[in-house]
């Protein structure tokens, strides 16, 4: 019952803290530019990543023995694996849209037009979706004899697998491929991205010009290392002697505090964000006074 009440209460602030972020961009016309767009994307996938996993964990500490059925698992399975591979994507296009922003600020509203912004957000989500779709039909081919007890919070894909009857060295060949190219190739890109950027910060004369540029993208840097290095941990890290219970420990960290930094982070370090914030509740006061 005590993690139960803590789970609850990191879930609730969870959805809290981005439904206020994805409000604030929302009502805010200041806000509707391509960094906020994205962000939007990001903080509905954090929302939603979290809708389908956290409830499952909850329901689990309250009645370990209450099963979850077959279609559950599988759906659960392929929504947990597309919002984790579109927040990949989009936290490398947003890298690529604060390159354009402070290597390229005169070209940035011609690179980065509404047209751009559109195919971007629909190639993360559906390249997200399709990758996610390969794992679970791969995963809806094998047998499973029993017993039918997944080591896990729910149904994670590593400890589905560990489950069949059959050889799965094709599945494990896809997840490596898929890390490659959803978390070493993306994370490769990030990088490059802001080796750039900083090199175009260091050329900046203004103190404060360089102050604003550093603190835009340092919340970025900061979501970044969280996600990629939890989900490279996970993944990509060899075996040791207890896999499973790692696992289970990393998940928490990014299926609760990923989701949960992600709104604290760009709110406490986004003067925008912040502003916004501010003019909304000022807003509200002077519509009761009134």
């Amino acid at each position: 019952m005590v993690l139960f009440g803590l789970f609850s209460l990191l879930y609730a602030s969870t959805l809290l803290g981005n439904g206020v972020i994805l409000g604030l961009i929302l009502l805010d016309p200041r806000l509707h530019t391509p960094m906020y767009l994205f962000l939007s994307h990001l903080a509905f996938v954090d929302i939603a990543y979290t809708c389908s996993t956290v409830p499952q964990v909850l329901v689990n500490l309250l009645n370990p023995a209450k099963p979850i059925s077959y279609a559950g698992c599988m759906t659960q399975t392929f929504f947990f694996l597309t919002f984790a591979h579109t927040e990949c994507l989009l936290l490398v296009v947003m890298s690529y849209d604060r390159y354009v922003a402070i290597c390229h600020p005169l070209r940035y509203s011609v690179i980065m037009s509404w047209r751009v912004q559109k195919v971007l957000a629909i190639a993360s989500w559906a390249c997200g979706s399709l990758l996610a779709l390969v794992h679970v039909g791969l995963l809806l081919k094998l047998p499973f004899c029993g017993p039918h007890e997944i080591n896990h919070f729910f149904c994670e894909l590593l400890s589905v697998l560990k489950l069949a009857c059959a050889d799965i060295w094709l599945n494990q060949a896809v997840i490596l491929a898929a890390a490659v190219f959803i978390l070493v190739g993306p994370l490769c890109l990030v990088l490059v991205s802001y080796s750039r950027i900083l090199a175009a910060i260091l050329r900046i004369q203004s103190q404060e010009g360089r102050r604003k540029a550093f603190s835009t993208c340092s919340s970025h840097l900061c979501v970044v290392g969280l996600f990629f290095g939890s989900a490279i941990v996970t993944y990509m890290a060899p075996k040791s002697h207890h896999p499973e219970e790692q696992q289970k420990i990393l998940f928490l960290f990014y299926s609760f505090f990923n989701p949960l930094l992600n709104p604290l982070i760009y709110s406490l370090r986004n003067a925008e964000v912040k502003g916004a914030l501010r003019r909304l509740l000022c807003k509200e006061s002077s519509s009761q006074l009134v």
